[in-house]
């Protein structure tokens, strides 16, 4: 199964080992094919290297572990269309992976996503639900 997580989903896991978000992002990587585009690894590594997170990175090589990480399990797709559906114009990114991979899922948090659910007949689910129905 490919499956698409968004940034927020990966950054939760970081910081809450054992949420939602943590075991849904490893059984991703564990049990099935997450996709990546270079937009979407971008605004990963991005974020993780926002200044307001140092905090939580110590030593701050976890950051460059959590990438390696997912670059390891990760599919590049280079998304072969624009899509402009969500109101958070930032999210279309996600959403052109996924169509893009042929995703059987984009696991987020976000609302501006999930909203959306089904997109193109591609689910948009919260990682609980993704471990509900996946696992």
């Amino acid at each position: 199964m490919k499956v698409a997580v968004d940034t927020n989903v990966v950054i939760r896991a970081a910081f809450s080992p054992g949420s939602f978000s943590f075991l849904a992002f490893e059984e991703a990587m564990d049990k099935h094919r997450l996709l990546v585009s270079i937009d979407t690894f971008e605004e990963l590594q991005g974020t993780l290297h926002k200044p307001k997170f140092d905090k939580y990175f110590f030593p701050d090589d976890t950051r460059t572990d959590i990438l390696k990480r997912v670059m390891q399990h990760a599919m590049v797709i280079i998304p072969s269309v624009k899509i402009s559906a969500c109101r958070d114009a930032k999210d279309n990114m996600f959403l052109e992976l996924a169509i893009s991979g042929k995703a059987d899922c984009i696991i987020t948090n976000d609302a501006d996503l999930l909203v959306l659910s089904p997109f193109e007949n591609i689910p948009i689910i919260t990682p609980k639900a993704f471990l509900d129905q996946y696992s």
